[in-house]
């Protein structure tokens, strides 16, 4: 569908054209509000069979069997080996929530194997990410002959090889882009690699733990434990994978059991989030339950983290909870400073961003836990990528990159690898160490590369609306249908609307000094819309007045004291062409 744009007060908006034929015939066909057709024909859904494949998720089409995987067989043979022979086996994982949910994974399916596992999460600070040879030489020295990573490994060159030399076998399971070639060991299962036939390459880490257990209970012929697929979901939700495809099909699997079957884990993180909804969406999970589990990897010993997640003792998970809500809450007042800091560099002009296009910054003082979701809160307000460093004694820079669609930023890295001493990750988001001294280097180079490669449209902040929408389409109905849209999230967002012509009907508030509250008019209907963490548009509100505007918005139900309304979440505003 062709497109127009028009420039909002922060955004460049990009506005669908009517295809009011093809609109009607699929709102017509699916009993489908105006907006949800649009919405769909808008992502490219425009043919039944592309619609129903969408809208209609299905294990056999959508779930491709897990022996396809490369070297998925030889790991679940190996992993038979050791259980058969009561060989010691041990997970290695990480300390984010992926790391954590896909060591959770393995545990609760291996132990009722009978396998004798153990499980080792390294510690953000004083191990630093991945497998490392100082693990596999202390779990040599402790009798175990196997090891198996999830979520990490596929950068583990050093350790795969102590481990060769130890006699130690290693699995590598990983979901991150490989380099060039890949660590010398047993066995290597990740959809990323280029000789994996494996059709769906964007499971998070734990889809692929759950993957290859998957198919050690296929050889077993048991069932899985339900618990799994609580698990699955909540990695695949936190890590911001795209949910489409097979992701689309196991996180709906997952909020149906989680909304039947609740968990002490899931109580005690929903009461801290105060969700007090009966049934779960992904966004829910997204926005009140993943940024606590983010919280565990800064627990003070990781492995609390994976024994809440499992753990059957309802008093010890509820403890562990109230130290996450703590943690959380303490993630969010240092996540603002950094925030506020890295701002006032731009502000000040010592980050000048109409010179610099790419947004850098470092500290001895920023904990490296938090700076990956700093770093994306800054591309979502500047739209430029963004690399923040953790300064360590030991002179490196250890930080998180993330990036725009338009500027891939593993492939920058990789035309940058000389300068580091280790990186991965994806086209958005990554992760890096280098030394201090190349940092000014690094940028350059990236600065560089930004400037061959994109154009200044890519380099502004934009807005795709899926939908023309009118005030009285906001209703319980538009919801009802935005339901089979779901789950949503990373490539396959919450639909913005565009509504035109607009009219103000009284002064607009300012909330808590950072909220922006209007009434708004049009066809004979007025509505409430509140402008979150907008506080600018106050100002020009007031001096447009009662004039006609154009409001780019979600539209959402809140859940208030056993009420359930539909509420307007305004993105931003448009003043039409005199």
């Amino acid at each position: 569908m062709s497109t127009q744009t028009l420039q909002g007060a922060k955004y460049l908006w990009q506005v669908p054209q009517d295809d009011r034929a093809r609109m009607l015939d699929i709102a017509h066909k699916y009993s489908i509000s105006f907006p949800v057709a649009q919405t769909l024909i808008e992502r490219g859904y425009t043919t039944p069979q592309a619609i129903d494949a969408f809208l209609f998720t299905s294990l056999e089409r959508d779930v491709a069997h897990a022996s396809r995987m490369k070297d998925a067989d030889r790991a679940v043979d190996r992993l038979l080996f050791a259980i058969e022979h009561g060989q010691k086996i041990l997970i290695c994982g990480d300390y984010d929530v992926d790391g954590v949910t896909s060591s959770s994974v393995m545990l609760t399916c291996m132990l009722p194997l009978g396998a004798q596992i153990n499980f080792f999460l390294p510690h953000r600070v004083k191990d630093g990410y991945g497998l490392s040879v100082k693990t596999v030489e202390r779990a040599a020295a402790n009798g175990y002959k196997l090891l198996i990573t999830v979520d990490n490994g596929i950068t583990a060159f050093d350790a795969a090889n102590r481990a060769r030399e130890l006699g130690i076998d290693l699995i590598i399971t990983d979901h991150h882009r490989p380099h060039d070639h890949v660590p010398d060991a047993f066995a290597i299962v990740n959809p990323n690699q280029n000789d994996c036939p494996y059709p769906f390459k964007t499971l998070a880490g734990v889809g692929v733990a759950f993957k290859l257990m998957a198919l050690l209970y296929e050889r077993k012929g048991l069932t899985l434990p339900e618990k799994v697929y609580e698990l699955l979901m909540l990695g695949t939700v936190a890590d911001v994978v795209p949910l489409q495809g097979e992701n689309r099909y196991w996180v709906r699997h997952g909020l149906s059991y989680v909304n039947r079957v609740e968990s002490y884990a899931f109580k005690i993180l929903k009461q801290n989030g105060k969700v007090t909804k009966s049934v779960m969406s992904s966004m829910d999970i997204g926005f009140s339950i993943a940024p606590q589990i983010n919280a565990l990897g800064r627990l003070e010993d990781a492995r609390d983290a994976v024994k809440f997640l499992i753990g059957s003792n309802y008093s010890e998970t509820e403890k562990v909870g109230r130290i996450l809500l703590e943690l959380n809450e303490a993630r969010k007042q240092v996540e603002r400073d950094i925030s506020t800091q890295v701002m006032k560099q731009i502000e000040d002009g010592t980050i000048d961003l109409s010179r610099e296009n790419i947004i850098m910054a470092a500290s001895n003082a920023w904990p490296p836990g938090v700076i990956g979701l700093v770093a994306s809160r800054l591309v979502s307000t500047y739209g430029k990528p963004t690399l923040l460093f953790h300064l360590s004694k030991d002179g490196l820079a250890k930080g998180s990159c993330r990036s725009i669609p338009e500027f891939n930023m593993f492939d920058a890295l990789v035309e940058n690898s000389a300068l580091m001493k280790n990186f991965g990750g994806h086209s958005q988001a990554a992760g890096l160490a280098l030394p201090v001294t190349s940092l000014s280097t690094l940028k350059a180079n990236l600065e560089a590369r930004i400037a061959r490669i994109c154009s200044p449209q890519d380099l502004k902040l934009k807005l795709k609306l899926d939908a023309q929408a009118t005030l009285p389409d906001v209703n319980h109905k538009l919801i009802s249908d935005m339901h089979h849209l779901e789950p949503f999230g990373n490539e396959n967002r919450q639909p913005a609307f565009y509504f035109k012509d607009l009219v103000m009907v009284q002064q607009p508030q300012l909330l808590k000094g950072a909220h922006v509250k209007c009434m708004l008019f049009a066809d004979g209907v007025v509505k409430p819309i509140i402008f979150f963490n907008r506080p600018e548009l106050y100002v020009a509100l007031q001096e447009h007045g009662d004039k006609p505007l154009h409001v780019a918005a979600n539209i959402s139900e809140n859940h208030w004291n056993g009420k359930v309304s539909v509420e307007l979440s305004g993105i931003d505003i448009a003043l039409p062409c005199e």
